[in-house]
């Protein structure tokens, strides 16, 4: 059962929420809850109450749904499609873009203590924290800080700029991007290098307009120089090489491994498994990102145009490739037909066959027991009597052997299996 938004702020206004939830099969706390997820206004404690004697307060009205925002929700998760993208977002000549300074982003409160409780890693290797419903942000724990910071800065001039960022509900299907946290991607066929990453449950969007694009923050890893020292490997350029003797020889080797730079890269991503799109901004050793804020919001406004333009082309070649594939369902579907029928032709042309040998084999029979039944009248009445029982179990083993019996059991191809298309 799947209830829209607007249905359920009716219900809940209509009777209380025990009542409502009763309906659902969940507890009142439990729609209490989806009542939040869905920004659907509900009365407060007592107002029904208040309501018996005339003292209620008046009905709540229920906000307008905005980009993000679930607008379905099911028990079993069987809502409906989210709406399409509208139309590009066009600047308003106006509005000026800024970092609000001091204030803290929704997805960022609070983010970090849950990135910080991670699973057992190395020493400077990426956080992979247990928490999966968070903002989409790799780093280490030397970087977290320093990119949620960022992550912070970014959100907030968006949303300075009417540009709503959020994690979507589940009912809208975005995807994820396959991220790259090497400074220097390595091109190869089957490259497993960014497999066993942490990755949230589901994307961070910003909505531009009312076009989805996804924002992933990662901490850009680079090659060092290793040198493993008494049982584990330190950076070749913080080793310190002991005083020679002749009583004691260190034995070290070096090797080279991908480690967190400190350094961030951001990829903006079509979160559409059917549109193949990106950007992506990274920081150099002179310049951060943080000082490129408001030129990536501008960049992501002008890039919601492009992503209509993709997404439209995506719809109609998936269009395409659905009718191509009902076409071929349908090709299939009347070549089984007609194997089928040459099946049951070939059947009921061999159970005929088969009826015109019993009908002889029958004749045959029958002619042979009527013989011994001639034959036994010249006999003594004792041996003949002997003779007509023997005749009697005989046909009594061998059953019916009227040949049309065996005619009435053929069936007619059609009787066998009945077409679904028309013989062309």
């Amino acid at each position: 059962m799947s209830v829209s938004r607007e249905e359920l702020y009716q219900l809940v206004w209509a009777q209380p929420m025990t009542k409502v939830a009763e309906q659902f099969g969940v507890s009142g706390s439990y729609l209490a809850r989806v009542c939040a997820l869905m920004n659907v206004p509900r009365p407060e404690r007592g107002y029904w109450a208040k309501l018996q004697i005339g003292k209620a307060p008046p009905q709540e009205p229920l906000p307008e749904a905005q980009p993000g925002d679930q607008l379905h929700w099911s028990r079993d998760d069987s809502v409906p499609a989210p709406p399409r993208p509208g139309p590009a977002f066009k600047r308003p000549r106006k509005t000026k873009i800024h970092v609000p300074q001091g204030k803290i982003h929704r997805l960022i409160l609070g983010a970090k203590p849950l990135f910080e409780k991670s699973r057992r890693i190395e020493e400077g290797e990426y956080l992979r924290p247990y928490k999966r419903l968070l903002v989409d942000v790799t780093s280490s724990e030397a970087c977290l800080t320093k990119a949620l910071d960022f992550a912070n800065d970014l959100f907030n001039a968006l949303e300075s700029a009417g540009h709503r960022v959020v994690i979507p509900p589940r009912s809208e299907k975005l995807q994820l991007a396959s991220i790259e946290v090497r400074e220097t991607p390595v091109k190869k066929q089957y490259d497993h290098y960014n497999h066993g990453f942490w990755s949230p449950d589901r994307p961070t969007v910003v909505y531009v307009g009312s076009v989805p694009i996804g924002l992933c923050i990662v901490e850009l890893s680079e090659s060092v120089l290793l040198r493993y020292v008494r049982g584990k490997y330190i950076r070749e350029s913080e080793y310190v090489s002991p005083k020679s003797s002749r009583y004691y020889t260190e034995h070290t080797w070096t090797t080279t491994k991908d480690l967190p730079s400190g350094r961030l890269r951001l990829i903006a991503y079509a979160p559409y498994y059917r549109v193949d799109w990106s950007m992506s901004w990274q920081e150099t050793k002179k310049a951060s990102l943080t000082s490129s804020v408001k030129s990536i919001v501008r960049a992501l406004e002008n890039a919601s145009g492009e992503l209509v333009t993709l997404l439209d082309e995506a719809d109609r070649k998936a269009e395409e490739e659905h009718q191509a594939w009902i076409a071929q369902q349908e090709k299939w579907r009347r070549k089984e037909d007609e194997k089928k029928v040459q099946q049951s032709v070939a059947e009921s042309r061999q159970q005929l066959e088969c009826i015109i040998q019993q009908w002889s084999y029958a004749k045959s029979i029958e002619k042979f027991l009527a013989g011994v039944e001639k034959s036994s009248n010249e006999l003594l009445e004792e041996e003949r009597a002997q003779v007509v029982e023997r005749l009697r179990l005989a046909r009594e083993f061998l059953g019916s052997q009227d040949p049309l019996d065996f005619f009435l059991a053929w069936k007619t191809p059609q009787e066998i299996y009945e077409p679904k298309y028309p013989k062309s």
